[in-house]
């Protein structure tokens, strides 16, 4: 474990899996932290209501990056409905832990997917509950 991060935060950041831009994006989310200087954007291609690809450009530390890389393989291929249902703390497990003042990276990850679907449901006309997007465009402070 490489300064407190496991080996799947670390193959995540140095081998991260979707990331680039993606032109003609379905949805697209922006969310950033302005304490720690983090900045994540996910693009996400929809079909039939299933994500069939997903790209991230993360400006960030080596968790910000994993986190992204990992939120991106966990809905990939899924139903809209699990990637709204994507919680940080999924994000967290499926890395095998983060240090506790590297958190609000996950917290980002699962903001800005639910940042490109808000996106995707706004461009397509689709309508939601306004409470499953609330708190979304906010700066967030590293606690």
């Amino acid at each position: 474990m490489a300064m407190g991060y496991s080996d799947a935060v670390m193959d995540h950041f140095i081998n991260p899996r979707n990331v680039g831009k993606m032109e003609n994006a379905d949805g697209v989310g922006k969310v950033g932290n302005a304490r720690c200087g983090d900045i994540m954007k996910i693009y996400l291609r929809v079909e039939d209501s299933i994500i069939t690809d997903v790209k991230f450009n993360t400006f960030g530390c080596a968790s910000a990056i994993a986190t992204s890389s990992m939120a991106t393989e966990l809905i990939k291929g899924k139903p809209i409905d699990d990637a709204l249902a994507l919680t940080n703390q999924a994000v967290v497990d499926a890395l095998d832990g983060l240090p506790s003042v590297k958190i609000h990276c996950s917290v980002l990850a699962e903001e800005a997917i639910k940042a490109a679907v808000k996106d995707y449901y706004d461009r397509h006309g689709i309508e939601y509950d306004p409470a499953l997007f609330a708190g979304l465009g906010k700066e967030h402070e590293e606690e």
